[in-house]
């Protein structure tokens, strides 16, 4: 039974001025008392905590990883001895041609086998011999030796008059030869106690240097792989731990002559490049498969390997960036550096940025229709528009253009593109289809000139082309201007384009983002020359906007990484150097800002008379702020507030072009659709504004409608 404690007040003597209090006892109950731990407890923490410290780990690995360099440095000394005295070496260089099916090499070393055979059996024949002929050379060295001695000191007896000088050299020698062994004396002991450390040094030294311990036993940064050269020796236990048994086995069976699959490893822009040889028995796609695992076996990324396949048979090449190099921004664009670039578009090629080999890679646009796909905001809009700054600069192309997304990224081009509709409504999608039903027409009219007629290029441009096949909206003969079948008006335009626009330099350029079958219809997707993407989601993406063969060869948008590949594109064109035997290349393009894209359009003005574009609506027409609100808003159920903005300016840079966050918050306020905030940032509702548009009197109606 636990005791309390009792606090006993006691008041001081009453007075008449004071009243007298009662005493205050206060009862205070004892904390339960903490129950002991057992000190085998205790003990047990402790060790725990002793042996599972960070400290005794990296201790034990370091005991660890020191002890197996000596160990299996010694095992690397015996085999090195081994292969240099016997014909192990040989024996392993015939199983590896073997291996990799090369019989005439297997038969060559075997000869070479042969050769080393016969000349080990003289020299072993040769030292039954020697013990007699060693016996003859010393007696006859000692000899000769005492006698030019002997000789000596008769020299020097006849020089000096003293006979006894004759024996003076043979005295000097007999010294010297004491000395000798004196100092030997001397010296055996601590060597015979030294000597055995210095071997383990060396062996030591041995295995430090091929890191032979296991891979838990090394350092954090060998571990980690960080800053790892790509050798030989690598690539082969990266190839051996790929997880193919044939491969595995066959690299086995070689032995340490299973570099000889591997071609030089050659530096390529921030990486390096080497051809591999598979084995009998192995195929390509087998290596293209595991191609996560096969980055992992040589510490890098998946992103950091590429893997294409050559025109040499059972060969795959493997592209090896160095650790990180990827993750650096290229050089700007020699449209921003050049202010005296112009173009070609018959003979010129855009500078449209660099392949991983660190190689300018540039891009003819010649009789090639465009389609460059990817998921939103990958750098998509930014890679077109660079190829059309360029073609700008040749002052004979014209431009038809559609900016389905409405943001003003293509509102440079006003003034030197024949037509710029910017907006993603279905008002304005009947408008591009229109556009390019137009130039189906001016692409008929040039098909009825007389042969030989050289007409100027007609760039026809559409980005976010996936708005204008997703529109639900037909015509006043129920046709819809969306969809892929044969009454949709944009696809068969399309399609027409496609099928005879490059006769007579009609061209269609499209970008999309992520692809599907029915944002991007088969027919279309194989009707362009040059398809390029950026990163996407899935392969059967990659197989969609690049085709099957290019992905069979290799070509993985699907593997870029999204939001940090942003500008990387896989091209799969005849107008860009491939390497040959590829059937696609990776392109970083390169990044031309606003800014930038407006100065080029300057220069690219001055080299023109004068255009006048035509745009979609009228900016001098009265506007009803929240009906347009309501336009710009598209299908999106909700629009950054920014957006929106940025759309109205688009669409009337007069009404629209000074307003601010306030300005339209104010409008959408006073009609009950006021913005609000969705994961920390101001949108703008659709449905609020349509509902404040149905809402309103019958007079704001009518004038609305």
């Amino acid at each position: 039974m636990s005791e309390s404690v009792v606090h006993l007040i006691k008041t001081p003597p009453a007075t008449p001025e004071s009243d007298v209090s009662p005493t205050i006892l206060t009862v205070v109950p004892d904390t339960p008392p903490t129950p002991l731990v057992p000190l085998w407890v205790r003990s047990g923490r402790a060790v725990k905590q002793a042996v599972t410290h960070e400290n005794t780990k990296s201790a034990a690995r370091a005991v660890a990883r020191h002890s197996l360099y000596t160990f299996n440095g010694g095992r690397i000394v015996a085999r090195r001895t081994w292969d240099g005295k016997t014909g192990a070496r040989y024996e392993h260089m015939i199983r590896t041609a073997v291996a990799a099916g090369n019989l005439e090499a297997a038969e060559e070393w075997e000869e070479r086998l042969q050769r080393f055979r016969q000349a080990r059996h003289h020299r072993r024949m040769d030292l039954l011999h020697s013990p007699v002929e060693a016996a003859k050379g010393i007696v006859v060295g000692t000899g000769v030796s005492v006698g030019v001695l002997v000789a000596l000191g008769i020299v020097m007896a006849v020089h000096s008059g003293r006979p006894v000088d004759v024996l003076t050299p043979l005295d000097a020698t007999i010294d010297f030869i004491n000395l000798l062994i004196r100092i030997v004396q001397v010296v055996w002991g601590p060597m015979l106690t030294i000597g055995p450390f210095l071997a383990l040094l060396a062996l030591w030294a041995v295995g430090s240097k091929q890191q032979a311990a296991p891979q838990w036993a090394l350092p954090a940064n060998v571990r980690n792989g960080e800053g790892e050269p790509i050798t030989p020796s690598i690539v082969v236990k990266a190839l051996r731990d790929l997880g193919v048994p044939a491969l595995r086995n066959a690299i086995k069976d070689m032995g340490d002559a299973g570099a000889s699959m591997l071609g030089p490893i050659r530096i390529a822009g921030c990486g390096v490049e080497v051809d591999v040889t598979l084995p009998s028995g192995v195929s390509t796609i087998e290596v293209q498969q595991r191609r996560r695992k096969l980055a992992e076996n040589l510490s890098r990324h998946e992103h950091e390997v590429f893997i294409t396949i050559p025109e040499a048979a059972r060969t795959v090449r493997l592209w090896v960036a160095d650790s990180g190099a990827l993750d650096q921004p290229i050089g700007p664009s020699p449209l921003v550096t050049d202010e005296t670039m112009t173009a070609d578009y018959a003979k010129g090629r855009a500078p449209w940025g660099q392949d991983l080999r660190g190689d300018a890679a540039a891009l003819s646009v010649y009789q090639r229709h465009l389609l460059i796909t990817g998921l939103s905001n990958q750098g998509k809009t930014v890679a077109l528009r660079s190829l059309a700054l360029w073609l700008a600069l040749d002052k004979s192309v014209q431009f038809l253009m559609g900016d389905l997304k409405g943001l003003g990224d293509w509102a440079m081009f006003d003034g030197l593109a024949d037509t710029l509709i910017q907006g993603p409504t279905d008002e304005h999608v009947i408008q591009v289809t229109e556009m390019v039903e137009g130039a189906v027409d001016e692409m008929n009219r040039r098909m009825m000139a007389a042969p030989g007629t050289v007409f100027p290029a007609l760039i026809v441009l559409v980005d976010e082309a996936q708005v204008a096949f997703m529109c639900p909206v037909k015509d006043e003969d129920k046709r819809p201007y969306g969809g892929s079948k044969s009454n949709s008006r944009y696809f068969m335009a399309v399609r027409k384009i496609h099928n005879q626009g490059r006769a007579v330099n009609v061209l269609m350029w499209q970008g999309t983002q992520d692809p599907t079958d029915q944002n991007l219809p088969k027919l279309v997707r194989e009707g362009a020359h040059t398809r390029a993407s950026l990163a996407l989601g899935t392969e059967s993406q990659a197989r969609m906007a690049l085709g099957d063969k290019a992905v069979d060869g290799g070509a993985a948008p699907n593997l870029l990484r999204p939001g940090l590949d942003q500008g990387t594109l896989v091209v799969a064109s005849s107008g860009i150097d491939i390497p040959k035997g590829q059937s696609s290349i990776t392109v970083r393009t390169h990044y031309v800002d606003d800014d930038a894209a407006e100065a080029i359009i300057e220069r690219a003005k001055a080299l023109r008379d004068g255009v006048t574009t035509l745009h979609v609506i009228d900016a001098g027409e009265d506007r009803d702020p929240l009906a347009d609100i309501a336009g710009v808003l598209g299908d999106a159920p909700r629009v950054l507030t920014r957006d929106v903005l940025k759309r109205l300016t688009v669409l009337d840079e007069d009404a629209y072009g000074t307003w601010t966050n306030g300005d339209l918050k104010r409008v959408l306020e006073a009609d009950g659709a006021e913005p609000y905030k969705s994961e920390g940032v101001m949108v703008v509702s659709r449905d609020r504004v349509l509902r404040a548009l149905a809402n309103r009197p019958d007079e704001d109606s009518a004038s609305v409608g």
